[in-house]
């Protein structure tokens, strides 16, 4: 059976250009290309396209369905350090979960909410 080979998460946002300098300078991705209504950035194996949709619901007021992702991340630690340093909004704090997780989630500046976690060794 053919494996999934990447993922990539597209988002529409109120203000691209706004939307774009937050995921390069708070969250730490790099403009992979652009487009005329469009940013498709990366980080590692994470992917985001972002698409302007100046007529969208805002994701704050999506409520629960403003959540888009759970990231498997090497050093949960390092990077909540990373995003604490670099001011943005955290939902949940760094905690080691039942689940075996070390995780934490963020609220990005359009709204949306995204999980990070690292797998904890047994």
């Amino acid at each position: 059976m053919p494996d999934f080979t990447r993922t990539r998460f597209v988002l529409a946002v109120l203000d691209l250009a706004r939307s774009t300098d937050y995921y390069t300078s708070a969250l730490g991705l790099g403009v992979e290309f652009t487009a005329p209504g469009w940013t498709f950035l990366a980080r590692g194996s994470f992917r985001v396209m972002l698409g302007e949709c100046t007529d969208a619901t805002p994701p704050a007021e999506l409520g629960d369905h403003s959540w888009y992702g759970y990231i498997t991340v090497s050093d949960a630690t390092a990077l909540y350090a990373e995003y604490r340093a670099a001011g943005v909004e955290f939902i949940q704090p760094l905690a080691d979960k039942p689940w075996g997780m070390r995780e934490f989630g963020i609220r990005t500046i359009d709204g949306h909410r995204i999980m990070f976690g690292q797998e904890l060794q047994g």
